[in-house]
């Protein structure tokens, strides 16, 4: 029987993302939406994009776009390399493409760029990274960088009372325009919680995997999830993106 899965943000993390679809049962039957961020902080980020493009001629795929991937699909593209995203994991990046043709930067670019900035399936469920800020819909935002950026929607979710009713003239009007949305960007480990957290109807699925968290895949119709070891585990010699910890001014 098929699928939907979803997948949270994966940074590099190649061996958490082959664990996940072990401990998932992954078949080629499954629908895979992938909410961004296959980039940026461990140090297999050019391979994470390898598999993505092998698994995608095997089974239906949606990737969606996060902050991560517009950086290194501006550099892959036109070699920009600001410092901010060199600090934030685009190092490690970098340093993963040292020994690829031109011909391989080129499959790899045309991937990004393929890449949506949201998705809606056929029951009104939507799939983005991080977020939107108009009341009427990411179709109608204003800023196309808050696709990747926005972490306003999440924070309403989080602070909401949970008393509000939908029918409140309180409720988030954002809210009411889907009836569940899927976002990564802004990991749980923020709440102290290391699982895929769902606030209001809304579902986190970063779950830390670029820092001390695991990758986490999630069947959107029974809410079954499957998680990766920590990251930290899997990559025993490396810190990932928690050189960025102590600096949490300057974490995207």
């Amino acid at each position: 029987m098929s699928r939907t899965l979803v997948i949270g943000d994966i940074h590099g993390g190649l061996r958490a993302l082959e664990q996940v679809f072990e401990r998932a049962e992954v078949t080629r039957e499954d629908k895979l939406i992938f909410l961004g961020d296959f980039v940026d902080g461990w140090r297999e980020s050019s391979q994470v994009i390898r598999f993505l493009i092998e698994v995608s001629g095997n089974q239906e795929c949606i990737f969606i776009r996060g902050n991560h991937d517009a950086w290194t699909e501006d550099w892959l593209g036109f070699g920009n390399s600001p410092d901010v995203w060199l600090f934030n994991g685009g190092k490690s990046t970098v340093e993963s493409y040292a020994d690829y043709s031109r011909e391989e930067l080129e499959i790899h670019l045309e991937f990004f760029q393929r890449m949506k900035n949201y998705y809606v399936d056929e029951d009104n469920r939507l799939f983005i990274h991080a977020g939107y800020s108009s009341m009427h819909g990411p179709e109608k935002e204003v800023y196309s960088s808050n696709y990747h950026w926005d972490r306003t929607l999440w924070e309403t979710a989080v602070a909401m009372d949970r008393k509000l009713k939908p029918s409140s003239e309180l409720y988030p009007k954002r809210l009411l325009l889907y009836n569940e949305i899927f976002i990564g960007h802004t990991p749980t480990l923020y709440l102290g919680i290391r699982t895929p957290v769902n606030k209001a109807n809304i579902w986190n699925m970063d779950t830390g995997a670029a820092f001390t968290g695991a990758l986490s895949i999630m069947d959107i119709n029974t809410k079954e999830y499957w998680q990766s070891d920590p990251l930290p585990l899997l990559y025993p010699d490396e810190k990932g993106r928690n050189n960025d910890m102590a600096k949490p001014k300057n974490r995207l």
